[in-house]
């Protein structure tokens, strides 16, 4: 019986590494991935051609079979770090090609062989080491870049500084958090780059130096890594393969929440608009292309029976060319919807070429019109950068009030609506118990092609406190629950 090594995913085939895929793919599901039946049959197909010694090639070949979007890494790579983390609820070769977990005796002959192999450390797992010992072994491994040193003082220094307790409900973040203060990694960088200077024949330059810090940094950003794999590998021995994943599932950009994304999410969104916005650009231009059949043209129906006898056994219809909406976006900016209003103006100019004209109105409690912030720019993130700091939204004290906001731009604007023009409000109607001045959307119903109303808010919140959605609500051809991009995708495929 042999331990798998810590770098290689499972060295087995048949049952046993199916059923792993198997929970992988589902957990991937769940995690929204779309990952089909056909995409799953080719990842089962394509382990079967790696080294599956080999834990990148493994990653690799089921990244290539599973993963459509860039977007979507990020997602894959935690669940397969869960998943193939090798350590904590994972696999050694047993007597008859059959998996079993390793234990914390198997972690603890893993460590002493390690150590063996990393110069030496003292007591097999490195437990007599003091701490000034601990750091300077850590210091000598990153000076020499000692993989193998590294991977086997991670271990110790999680397993010394970062108490972990078993059945502890407690994150991976602040284990992490607790480990690195107590290993000081600023205070090693510098006194390795010291130490660089010292060795130096001859004052270094500044490039010089530079390169010489990036070497160092990105030592330790491994030694980082290393650190975060033994944390996961302990969770993961803890709780289990499934709990861990759940716990650390992240969703896809497309299905973060506009109101409650944090800062590396909005990242992630704002990566994810400009793809979208080209793939809906092609989309709408095709179903404009590829509208509905127009009436019957009878002269040319006609025409063509000729080749069937005279008898009209291909009916011929007229297919008018279809006009260019016009779109008006009316959008709430005040604090609490911000983000939301942000990557709906983004998304409605980037598909500006598929409208004849697309305007732009933004309030709080007063309303301005903003429009030329986004003529002749190439960054849509300058314009609405300008609208957040430029437009003149505030009326009284800048608390969203729906009613005098709707009611000023019916009287400055609302004769620009026709019968070509889709109105689009962007808002969560919490009116802070103003008066709602509901008929200006009953007049603007009236006068327009459609009127539409997206609310960031969850449905179950509507109508609750003092959001009047429900009676602004009556006077919209559609009220819609608008998140997230993939509801915002959604509902802009079928704005055309």
């Amino acid at each position: 019986m042999s331990v798998v090594d810590d770098a290689s995913p499972p060295a087995t085939t048949g049952r046993p590494i199916l059923e792993l895929l198997e929970g992988f793919i589902v957990e991937l599901r769940e995690a929204g991935l779309p990952v089909s039946l056909t995409e799953n049959l080719d990842a089962m197909e394509a382990v079967k051609h790696i080294p599956l010694e080999d834990r990148e090639a493994f990653k690799y070949a089921l990244a290539a079979t599973l993963v459509k979007s860039n977007a979507h890494w990020r997602a894959f790579e935690t669940v397969f770090e869960v998943y193939f983390s090798l350590r904590g609820k994972q696999f050694t070769i047993s007597d008859g090609d059959e998996l079993r977990e390793l234990t914390d005796d198997d972690l603890d002959a893993m460590e002493a062989m390690e150590g063996r192999q990393g110069q030496g450390m003292q007591g097999g797992g490195g437990d007599a080491l003091t701490p000034e010992q601990l750091a300077e072994m850590l210091y000598k491994a990153l000076m020499e870049g000692d993989e193998a040193m590294l991977r086997a003082l991670a271990r110790q220094a999680v397993k010394r500084y970062a108490g972990m307790e078993p059945g502890r409900p407690v994150g991976g973040t602040y284990y992490l958090y607790r480990t690195l203060r107590n290993l000081d990694l600023d205070s090693m960088l510098e006194r390795l780059m010291n130490q660089a200077r010292e060795d130096s024949p001859a004052p270094m330059s500044s490039l010089e130096e530079r390169l010489e810090r990036d070497e160092y940094e990105l030592r330790i950003e491994d030694l980082k890594k290393e650190i975060e794999a033994e944390i996961r590998r302990r969770l993961v021995m803890d709780r289990g393969v499934e709990a861990m994943a759940k716990t650390l599932r992240k969703p896809l950009p497309e299905d973060v929440d506009f109101m409650h994304a944090s800062r590396e999410e909005m990242a992630s969104l704002r990566k994810a608009i400009y793809p979208l916005t080209r793939k809906l650009a092609v989309r709408l231009a095709r179903k404009r292309r590829h509208g509905r059949k127009g009436p019957l043209d009878f002269r040319n129906t006609m025409r063509h029976s000729l080749s069937y006898g005279g008898v009209p056994a291909e009916p011929k219809f007229k297919y008018p060319r279809p006009a260019k909406p016009e779109i008006f976006v009316i959008a709430d900016i005040s604090g609490s919807v911000a983000a939301f209003a942000r990557f709906t103006l983004h998304l409605v100019y980037a598909i500006s070429n598929q409208f004849s004209k697309v305007r732009a109105f933004v309030f709080i409690d007063g309303i301005d019109e903003v429009t030329s912030y986004f003529e002749g720019v190439e960054d849509i993130g300058e314009a609405v950068h300008r609208v957040n700091t430029e437009a003149d939204v505030v009326w009284v004290d800048g608390h969203s009030d729906y009613g005098h906001a709707l009611e000023v731009f019916f009287q400055k604007w609302g004769k620009d609506i026709g019968p070509k023009t889709t109105v689009l409000l962007l808002g969560d109607a919490r009116n802070n118990y103003h008066a709602s001045q509901s008929w200006t959307l009953k007049e603007m119903q009236h006068k327009a092609r459609h009127l539409y109303w997206l609310n960031p808010e969850p449905r179950s919140y509507w109508d609750t406190g003092d959001s009047i959605v429900g009676e602004y609500g009556v006077h919209c051809d559609g009220v819609f629950e608008c998140r997230n991009l993939r509801q915002l995708e959604k509902f802009v495929d079928n704005l055309v």
